[in-house]
């Protein structure tokens, strides 16, 4: 829960569209302000090795290949006798020669250099993440000194340290030395991965041949020592491929003198030998990056759909009249509830603290300040005499009763997440049993939260400062007591509130003996801070979602979350609403404005989020201005007639089921790094696709949507059909999910959408392989 002043609104393939400019930028950063090689050394993840081939004669092994162990160390600059050159001498009777500056013990670039890879984080301090399956993009500039071409690949190395296959990288723009790979790690574990580089003889040779041979120059000396590349390259080449023949036959092309020159060098530029070559690569002076380190979690960290609900609401009885007290719903009555959430898709239920609440300065409804006999206070005011963290409230039932709870909804393949808020109010048992976790104030009370002018003497926040590691090790004692009792997801409260490196170390401590458990970080707060939590263990964030609705800021915000910096790390999670935010839109939007911010958090983000009432369009504020629900299910029961709604039609319950199918279906709504936005000529219609290859085929999703929740609007289409792996004349086919309907696509297309029917198109394509 958070105040509204704690917010804060504001395989390689060919380059995708967009690669342009980041290639461009890149190069701008390594040009700018003089040798970016001589920076390089300063930091750890641009910090290149080379073989040790680069400072004695070159080893050739069986293969005749000049290759080197990868993170050799050494000085690379000797001199041409191998001596020690670093120091001055001093002669028999005379006076001591000038001392020369010593060198460094290691190289400070590479024999070829590879700088600006990413992703890095925090210079290779920290890793990287992703899940099993996801494929993400590496990009690194190499280059070398003259004319001689060079190459580079990916290793990925799995969490025992073995080595993969090497990934080849492709040039990227032009002129740029940018190279460019993807990579899919297999696995859950913590993963590593290299950009090896090396200079490329055949390569430089083919264009040297492709100049001198067709002038008449040196044609037979060139096509022989084209012939010993390839011999040498055929050395490589394993006997158990199959494929040595393909390079000895192009060797014997180059030395047959019964064709002409221009035979002989078609030969040693055939498709067959370039797959083969792309293979088992002839290789010189190999270096290697330093190993950055990858994260790779399970496939909840980064996609799922959450259903927030406060099951005390679930099953409660409250009386009209307010003549009779009102009875709170309990585990086996919001129980009930779960199978209703399983068949809308969510796959996440997200409960509210379910701790016993304390009785000092408990608030009322509508967060008055003064609570009734029979208010039940808010969730998040943890703490009584019955108990604190550890304890269920005894208005929800008992342990045994959560245990069934998590029980069921593990039946319907559905986890329980649990709040986390590290807060209590004045009747925890800690404020008795450890005094020293609070801060007192001069006349020996203890200070109550506040974020001036407001007040919130229900709550004591905690003081870090006088028992670091007693607040550590209580707080994983009462993350373990839940783990126990089944749950492996916490949504944490305001973690911005509370030190960042007391975060760091009870995630890795909880983390190193349980990686399957995440952690979801509820901070609305400044970007750093939002960056430095993921950063440092959180799985998921919160993000400004809630208050991106227009379309240039959700393009721009979106571009960042998906292609930032932060995409290697952080990954949203996109909740519509919560019980502290219901945003302008949708209060006087209307139902068509609940359809577009569900379709929007569903299909953009891998992960969103719902709470309950959202599917019955509840809109109504405290008072205006405010994003405050009234009568908000914080302070006070909610008890909602769900079957009610969906027989009489006020329910978006089906239109959420269908997204949750249509998100199930397609892998590519499952991703993150996979977004391209298209060009529409109108400010308040949106277009946008998320592409991801299963297998042979592409998984292709296109939405088109109109912002406007008032007003129908007419606009063209333009699409970038090479983004969708289509070529500029190619048309498709197209099948919107919501109406069923089906249109030809192809590059610049009508449409018109009305609010008051379907404010959107969700369009599916599936085409084959070229």
């Amino acid at each position: 829960m958070t105040s509204s002043a704690g917010k804060d609104p504001g395989g390689a393939r060919a380059p995708r569209a967009g690669q342009v400019a980041a290639d461009e930028a890149a190069a701008r950063k390594t040009t700018a302000g003089g040798s970016r090689a001589a920076r390089a050394a300063a930091a750890p993840a641009d910090t290149t090795a080379t073989s040790t081939a680069a400072k004695s004669p070159a080893r050739a092994g069986k293969s005749g290949r000049t290759e080197g162990a990868a993170n050799a160390g050494g000085d690379t600059s000797g001199g041409r006798d191998g001596r020690d050159r670093s120091g001055g001498a001093t002669g028999t009777g005379g006076s001591a020669a000038p001392a020369r500056p010593a060198r460094p013990t290691a190289p400070r670039i590479g024999r070829i250099p590879i700088i600006d890879v990413e992703p890095v984080v925090d210079g290779g301090t920290r890793p990287v993440r992703a899940i099993p399956g996801e494929t993400f993009h590496v990009g690194a500039t190499v280059f070398r000194e003259g004319h001689g071409a060079v190459a580079a690949g990916v290793v990925l190395r799995d969490p025992r340290g073995r080595a993969g296959a090497l990934t080849p990288m492709v040039p990227g723009t032009p002129g740029t030395d940018r190279m460019h790979a993807t990579v899919t790690p297999t696995a859950e574990g913590m993963w590593s991965y290299t950009v090896e580089a090396w200079g490329d003889p055949i390569a430089t040779w083919r264009h040297a041949a492709g100049i001198k041979i067709p002038a008449g120059l040196e044609v037979g000396l060139v096509l022989e020592e084209g012939a010993q590349l390839l011999e040498r390259a055929a050395a490589g080449v394993p006997k158990k491929d199959g494929r040595r023949a393909v390079v000895l036959a192009a060797v014997d092309a180059l030395r047959d003198e019964t064709r002409s020159p221009a035979e002989r060098l078609a030969a040693a530029r055939s498709a067959d030998l370039d797959e083969v070559l792309a293979r088992h690569p002839l290789r010189e002076s190999v270096t290697s990056s330093a190993r950055h380190p990858l994260r790779v979690e399970r496939e909840r960290a980064l996609y799922g759909a959450w259903y927030e609900f406060f099951p005390r609401s679930e099953g409660a009885v409250v009386d009209p009249t307010g003549v009779r007290p009102p009875r709170s719903g309990t585990f086996r009555t919001a129980m009930e509830r779960l199978p209703q959430v399983a068949a809308m898709g969510f796959d996440v239920v997200y409960l509210p603290p379910i701790h016993p609440i304390g009785t000092a300065f408990r608030k009322g409804p509508n967060n008055t300040l003064v609570a009734g006999e029979h208010d039940p206070g808010s969730p998040w005011g943890i703490g009584s005499p019955e108990g604190g963290h550890d304890t269920i409230h005894p208005d929800l039932g008992t342990i045994e009763d959560f245990d069934a709870f998590v029980a069921r909804a593990r039946e319907l393949r559905m986890e329980i997440a649990l709040d986390f808020a590290l807060q209590v109010s004045p009747d925890h048992p800690w404020v008795e049993k450890h005094p020293e976790w609070f801060r007192h104030r001069a006349d020996g009370t203890i200070a109550f939260a506040e974020n001036p002018p407001k007040k919130y003497q229900d709550i004591y926040p905690i003081d870090f400062d006088t028992d670091f590691e007693g607040l550590v090790e209580e707080t994983l004692r009462v993350l373990r007591h839940w783990m126990a009792h089944g749950v492996r997801i916490f949504r944490v409260d305001n973690p911005h509130t509370k030190p960042v490196m007391f975060w760091e170390q009870v995630i890795a401590t909880i983390n190193t003996t349980d990686p399957d458990v995440l952690f979801l970080a509820e901070a609305f707060t400044r970007p750093a801070m939002m960056r430095t939590l993921a950063k440092v263990g959180f799985q998921q964030s919160y993000t400004y979602f809630t208050w991106r609705n227009g379309k240039d800021e959700l393009q721009e915000y979106l571009t960042e979350l998906t292609t930032g910096e932060a995409s290697a790390y952080m990954r949203p999670n996109f909740f519509v609403n919560t019980p502290d935010i219901l945003h302008a839109y949708l209060q006087y939007g209307g139902p068509a404005a609940f359809k577009v911010r569900a379709l929007l958090a569903a299909t953009l983000s891998p992960t969103w989020g719902v709470y309950a009432g959202f599917e019955l369009y509840e809109h109504v504020a405290v008072k205006a201005g405010s994003e405050e629900y009234h009568d908000s299910e914080k302070y006070q029961l909610r008890p909602r007639d769900w079957a009610g709604a969906e027989r009489e039609g006020r329910s978006l319950a089906p239109y959420i089921t269908t997204l949750n199918r249509v998100r199930r279906r397609h892998p590519s709504l499952q991703r993150l790094r996979n977004l391209t936005f298209h060009h529409v000529d109108d400010d308040a219609v949106m277009a946008f696709s998320k592409r991801t290859r299963v297998g042979d085929v592409d998984d292709l999703v296109l939405v088109v949507v109109n912002l406007d929740p008032h007003h129908t609007h007419e606009a063209t289409v333009h699409l970038d059909l090479p983004a969708l792996g289509l070529d500029w004349q190619d048309t498709f086919a197209v099948h919107d999910e919501f109406t069923g309907a089906g249109y030809r696509w192809g590059r610049h297309n009508y449409v018109r959408l009305d609010p008051a029917h379907e404010p959107a198109h969700l369009f599916s394509v599936r085409r084959n392989s070229p």
